[in-house]
């Protein structure tokens, strides 16, 4: 008797559908890279072998290749014929947004700045990501009270945290937050 897992029958109906759909397997529901995009091609190489599983034209490719198998690689487990890049961050900053504050990262807000020749992270905000403060931008006393302590009158070196904490409401807008505009705290 075969006891199915939720692993298992995931597994069944995304084979179920792509055989239905004529779907490729590369277009797999799951996330490309993740176990389960390994285990319905594993699977349905399984399958096809049993000469249950019709492949389409770029399936017959995929079958010969060993994608869907794993291997040990400097005690890692890594996919097989799947390719990976890693990039070093000081590689290629060409993609990344130069003075567009965003939100996420260590704190609750990061940007890129340049420093130099060089591409530099500068995160500011609360370090738990703000999770029990709030942006006040509406509350007159609250703002003026941030400036002064922050003195944001001064603040004018755009690879230091406080420059960027102080110009904050210039960019509620495109971080999503309600209020703002073009002033201080």
């Amino acid at each position: 008797m075969k006891i199915n897992t939720f692993k298992g029958m995931a597994i069944d109906e995304t084979i179920a559908d792509l055989q239905l759909t004529e779907t490729n397997l590369l277009d797999n529901p799951f996330r490309l890279g993740s176990m389960m995009y390994f285990e319905v091609i594993k699977e349905a190489r399984k399958l096809y072998a049993e000469g249950k599983y019709r492949l389409t034209e770029i399936d017959k490719q995929v079958i010969d290749t060993d994608l869907g198998e794993y291997e040990v690689y400097e005690g890692n487990l890594v996919p097989l014929d799947c390719p990976m890049m890693y990039m070093n961050e000081e590689e290629d900053d060409s993609d990344k947004p130069i003075g567009k504050p965003k939100a996420g990262g260590t704190k609750k807000f990061y940007v890129y700045v340049k420093d130099g020749g060089k591409t530099k992270k500068v995160s500011f905000g609360a370090k738990d990501g703000g999770a029990n403060l709030s942006v006040k931008f509406k509350d007159p006393k609250a703002r003026a009270s941030y400036v002064a302590r922050h003195n944001c009158d001064t603040a004018t070196d755009k690879t230091t945290p406080g420059y960027w904490s102080c110009r904050l409401p210039r960019y509620a807008k495109q971080l999503g937050l309600s209020g703002g505009g073009s002033f201080y705290w």
